[in-house]
């Protein structure tokens, strides 16, 4: 074996391991030493990290514990990891009655990068969405409202639309989208210019801000989002936290959001975070009475985390989801076209 492979063996290791603990949502905190130790040892250099390796002084290169050392260690002796082996046993997401539902999707409407409040570069996101099946997927960070998610301003928005141009070619057959997490304003005005919404493949519409606002209130500030042409999905509509300290729902009318977006041919995300797992069953099965579109999306802040679908797709399956309604089981150019029959204000 070489050193140059046992060294991108090390860094492999280190990568897949962070990629699980984000996937089992562990603590922030331990998927960044991994993936800290993965930059450091690629850094390094082959010669240095195999020298290390055989004399056992890993630990002082910067970023490098003994348990990330211990992994690298392993790694270039040529065997897996005993931590990476632990983890692999653990199963994934289930989807339970969703499995059929899981088997047709083709992509996600909703992920983030560290171009706003996500952990990591659009690149290895777009890698990730293509390694767990997806055809395409759209990137959607935040608008420059949400400044503690460090949310695009125009400028950086063109940006990143500069990088995404740059990349599609060597992603090719996988097509990444451009898309964004507009926030809904109070007014139910997008916290974006309609300049730039217009250039973006697919908008997703979030509130995140005045949560508590009374119901009226907050039903004409979702449903003024929806009439927008520049909105294709309403992303977690309750804005409820499930786990943890929790947050409540928002209150709103929700027959009336409903029958607007199915008017209007917008989709009601089902987003599969599970501190959301939003909308709950009462309502997302009042949006298929309705007969709204729906998209099963991740809302992925890191690689792992777009292996989240299963819990949307079992909660979609639980509440009697038609697979055609759903928009992320649609290969990209009938998606596109929809969303573009938005920006005509047609339904779609």
């Amino acid at each position: 074996m070489t050193v140059v492979t046992v060294v991108a063996d090390a860094v492999g290791a280190l990568e897949r391991i962070a990629y699980l603990l984000e996937r089992d949502r562990e603590p922030t905190y331990r998927v960044r030493a991994f993936r800290r130790a993965a930059s450091t040892i690629r850094a390094a250099g082959q010669d240095q990290v195999a020298d290390r390796a055989r004399a056992g002084t890993l630990e002082q290169l910067e970023g490098i514990g003994p348990t990330t050392a211990t992994v690298v260690a392993e790694a270039v002796a040529g065997t897996e990891p005993a931590y990476l082996a632990a983890l692999e046993k653990r199963p994934g997401p289930e989807p339970g009655e969703g499995a059929a539902l899981l088997a047709l999707q083709r992509g996600d409407c909703h992920m983030h990068s560290d171009w706003s409040d996500g952990g990591s570069p659009i690149y290895d996101m777009a890698i990730a969405a293509r390694d767990v099946g997806h055809e395409w997927a759209v990137l959607t960070d935040h608008s420059p409202r949400l400044t503690i998610a460090h949310g695009l301003t125009e400028e950086r928005l063109e940006m990143q639309l500069d990088q995404l141009d740059g990349l599609r070619a060597e992603l090719a057959p996988f097509r990444l989208l451009a898309g964004i997490e507009v926030d809904i304003l109070e007014d139910g005005a997008l916290d974006q210019s309609e300049r730039m919404l217009s250039r973006l493949d697919v908008v997703v519409a979030s509130v995140h801000s005045k949560l508590r606002m009374d119901a009226d209130a907050m039903t004409r500030r979702m449903v003024g989002a929806l009439a927008s042409p520049f909105v294709d999905v309403l992303g977690h509509c309750t804005g409820r936290m499930v786990t943890g300290r929790g947050r409540p729902e928002s209150s709103f009318d929700g027959p009336t959001v409903f029958a607007a977006a199915a008017m209007l041919g917008k989709a009601v995300e089902i987003n599969c975070r599970p501190e959301r797992l939003d909308p709950p069953r009462r309502l997302l099965s009042m949006a298929v009475r309705s007969g709204c579109l729906f998209s099963v999306d991740t809302d992925a802040h890191a690689p792992g985390q777009l292996e989240w679908q299963p819990y949307g797709c079992r909660r979609a399956a639980e509440c009697a989801v038609e697979p055609e309604s759903v928009v992320t089981t649609w290969p990209a150019d009938r998606l596109l076209q929809w969303a573009t029959a938005h920006r005509r204000g047609e339904p779609g």
